[in-house]
C-alpha cells in the first residue's frame, strides 16, 4: 500500500477537499472520532480553534492510503493500517478522520489526525515520518501478498518519468499523455550534449526550446503549451544550464510562439484540434456510461443501506424481547437466565455487524470491479488520443524544418537551434 503524507494546516480547505464528489464518484465518511463533533467539518473546526492555543501552524497530519493498482483492499486491511500508522508515529489516542473515496475503479483512503495533545497543549512531533511510513508501506505489501514495487527495493529503480500533480494536470490541459511527453523529453536530452543538440531532437519529436520567463530553459509543444526542461528530464537546474548553457542565449517563449504561429499555418492546427473533438466525440458515450454507473451504484447502495436497517431493527425488537420486565425480570436475573439471554445478544450484535460490513464490502468490491473495466476502455481512447495528438505534433516539426530548408538563409541574429 503507498503511503503519502503531510503536516498541513488550512482544516477547512482539506475538509472541503475530503468531501469533494466532482473528482470522487463516491465519497463516504468512515469515522469522526475523538472530537466532540460528529461531522467531518465540524471536527476541522475544532482541530483550528484546539491549535489556535498553540503556536502550531500545521497542526494536521494528513495521510493517503492507496492500494496497488488491480487490488481491492477490505475495510479491515485499511484499519489495520491506520493502526500501524497510530503506533509508529505515536498518535495513538489523537482525535482522527478517515474518509474512503473511489475514483476510477479504485478505492482510496485519506486520514487526518489532529497533531495537538489537548492535554499539554503541544504538537505531536513527527519525525522522519516519510521513512516511517516507507517501512509501513513495505511491511503491508508483504503481509497481503502484493508486488513489491521495484522503487521499494532499490531505489535507483524508481520511475523517472514520475510527475506531480500538477504537471499531470497541466499536461492533461495540453492534450498530452504526461508520461509520454516525459519520455519525449528524456529521448531528447539522452542523445543530444549541447543546446544546438537538445534543441534538434526535441524538434524531431514536436517540441521547441526556449527561454522562459521565470523558469530559464522551457519546452513549448505546437499549442504553444510551456513546460519546465528541469522537471521534464528528471534534472537539477543547474545540471540543465551546464548543458545547455544560458538560457539568455534562447529565443524567448512569445517569440518562439509567434514564430510557430507562422509557420506551422492553420492546417496543422485544425488537424490537432480536429484529432481532440474526434477524441472527446468517443469519450463522451464512456462519460456517459460512468454517469449512469455511479447513479447504480449509489442506488444499490442505499438499497442495501435500507435493507440492512431494516433487518438491523428486526433483530433487535428479537433481543430486546429476550430480555424480560417486572417479576419475571427478576426472577431471570436470580435465576442467571438474564446474564445468558444478554450474553446471546451481544454475540448476535456482533456477527450482524460483521455480517452486514461483509455483504457491503462485497458489494463495493463488485462495484469497483465494473468499473474498473470501463475504466480500462476509457484509458484506451485517452491513449490512444494523446499517441495520435504526439504523432500530429511530429508531423508539424517536420513540416517546419522541411520549409526553413526550403527558404533563403538571412541572418536575425538570433540561432534558433541553440
Amino acid at each position: 500500500m503507498i503511503l503519502k503524507a503531510s503536516q498541513r494546516g488550512g482544516g477547512k480547505q482539506l475538509g472541503l477537499h475530503l468531501l469533494k464528489t466532482e473528482e470522487n464518484e463516491h465519497v463516504e465518511v468512515h469515522e469522526v472520532s475523538g472530537f466532540v463533533a460528529e461531522t467531518l467539518s465540524g471536527a476541522m473546526k475544532e482541530a483550528h480553534a484546539l491549535a489556535r492555543g498553540t503556536w502550531c501552524q500545521q497542526y494536521l497530519f494528513s495521510v493517503s492510503l492507496n492500494p496497488p493498482v488491480g487490488e481491492n483492499a477490505r475495510i479491515e486491511t485499511f484499519e489495520q493500517a491506520l493502526k500501524m500508522i497510530e503506533e509508529r508515529m505515536a498518535l495513538v489516542g489523537q482525535p482522527r478522520i478517515v474518509v474512503f473515496h473511489e475514483k476510477e475503479g479504485r478505492r482510496h483512503c485519506p486520514a487526518v489526525w489532529s497533531r495537538i495533545d489537548a492535554a499539554t497543549m503541544t504538537a505531536k512531533p513527527l519525525p522522519f515520518f516519510k521513512t516511517k511510513l516507507r517501512e509501513i508501506a513495505r511491511q503491508l505489501f508483504l503481509e497481503n501478498g502484493w508486488k513489491m514495487p521495484g522503487g521499494f527495493t532499490d531505489s535507483k529503480l524508481r520511475d523517472p518519468r514520475s510527475f506531480t500533480l500538477d504537471e499531470w494536470q497541466q499536461a492533461k490541459r495540453a492534450g498530452l499523455d504526461a508520461k509520454a511527453l516525459k519520455q519525449a523529453a528524456q529521448e531528447a536530452w539522452a542523445v543530444s550534449d549541447s543546446a544546438a543538440s537538445f534543441g534538434k531532437a526535441l524538434e524531431e519529436r514536436g517540441l521547441f526550446l526556449a527561454q522562459g520567463d521565470r523558469r530559464g530553459h522551457v519546452v513549448i509543444t505546437i499549442d504553444g503549451d510551456v513546460f519546465a526542461i528541469a522537471r521534464l528530464v528528471d534534472k537539477k537546474t543547474n545540471e540543465v544550464t551546464a548543458r545547455l548553457g544560458d538560457p539568455a542565449a534562447l529565443r524567448p517563449v512569445a517569440e518562439v510562439r509567434r514564430k510557430l504561429a507562422g509557420e506551422i499555418g492553420q492546417r496543422l492546427k485544425s488537424h490537432i484540434a480536429e484529432a481532440k473533438r474526434i477524441a472527446s466525440n468517443a469519450l463522451k458515450p464512456l462519460h456517459e456510461r460512468r454517469e449512469a454507473m455511479k447513479r447504480q451504484h449509489q442506488d444499490e447502495r442505499r438499497r442495501l443501506d435500507a435493507g440492512q436497517a431494516k433487518r438491523r431493527t428486526e433483530e433487535q425488537r428479537q433481543r430486546a424481547a429476550r430480555i424480560r420486565g417486572g417479576v419475571k425480570g427478576a426472577w431471570d436475573l436470580l435465576t442467571g437466565r438474564y446474564w445468558k439471554a444478554r450474553k446471546q445478544n451481544e454475540m448476535e450484535a456482533f456477527f450482524a455487524m460483521q455480517r452486514d460490513r461483509a455483504q457491503r464490502d462485497a458489494l463495493i468490491r463488485d462495484q469497483l470491479k465494473e468499473r474498473s473495466r470501463l475504466q480500462t476502455d476509457l484509458q484506451q481512447v485517452r491513449t490512444r488520443q494523446a499517441r495520435q495528438l504526439l504523432a500530429l505534433y511530429r508531423d508539424a516539426a517536420r513540416f517546419r524544418q522541411a520549409q526553413e530548408a526550403a527558404a533563403p538563409k538571412r541572418d536575425t541574429g538570433l540561432d534558433f537551434e541553440r
